[in-house]
């Protein structure tokens, strides 16, 4: 009985169905394993005599060695825009001040702010109050009273 060999385009191969797999999938790291194995196949292509310990070996140390740089030089730099509160409404109003239409009773209150209307945390203060914006807690908006 003859072994199994793998050949060069059994790693190309393998490269093009973990493309697929990361184009399914997100995450990223399926693209590097993805180098790694279509780099193990140009390997082997011009080296065809290689073991497939040798493949093996030169295909986990090609994956661990992309991932890696993924990580290091590309994956953790954050997103820099002229605009960070695009998306986050409610810390756009922070530092805005503005007039209580309705009672803080409790520590808890609500506000109309341009079309919306959004709950309000802060000391009791009666309607018609100048209160500011200090924080926001998720869709809560913490005031304080404007001296």
């Amino acid at each position: 009985m003859t072994g199994f060999s793998l050949v060069f385009w059994h790693w190309w191969t393998l490269g093009a169905l973990l493309l697929i797999l990361e184009l399914l999938l997100p995450g990223m790291y399926f693209l590097w394993m993805a180098e790694a194995a279509l780099l193990t196949g140009a390997v082997l292509w011009l080296l065809p005599g290689l073991g497939w310990e040798i493949q093996l070996l030169v295909f986990s140390v090609l994956s661990l060695a992309s991932i890696f740089v993924f990580e290091k030089f590309i994956g953790r730099k954050p997103i820099v825009s002229d605009r960070p509160l695009l998306n986050r409404r409610a810390a756009q109003y922070i530092g805005r001040t503005l007039m209580l239409e309705q009672p803080i009773v409790n520590g808890m209150g609500k506000i109309r702010i341009d079309d919306s209307i959004w709950r309000v945390h802060g000391d009791d203060c009666p309607a018609g109050t100048k209160i500011r914006v200090c924080d926001v807690d998720g869709v809560i908006l913490k005031v304080e009273r404007v001296a």
